[in-house]
């Protein structure tokens, strides 16, 4: 048995930089990054559709990526 949470029973946050008109829109799972320093990346267009997995580092780079191009 898995100690680490199902995807339904995480609290998904959506991006500061997604489009509040239901375009771009990313969530990501912040408790469950500090809890495991693994930082999952979804759509929350298609919440039951693949996830990425980040380190913290990957993070990083997604967000200065988001801040650069907008």
């Amino acid at each position: 048995m898995s100690s680490m949470p199902e995807a339904r029973e995480m609290r998904w946050v959506s991006s500061s930089y997604s489009d509040a008109q239901g375009g771009q829109c990313v969530e990501w799972a912040p408790e469950h990054a500090v809890a495991t320093g693994e930082f999952r990346v979804r759509d929350s267009k298609v919440v039951d559709g693949p996830e990425l997995s980040l380190s913290r580092a990957g993070f990083a780079g997604l967000v200065e990526f988001a801040r650069r191009e907008g």
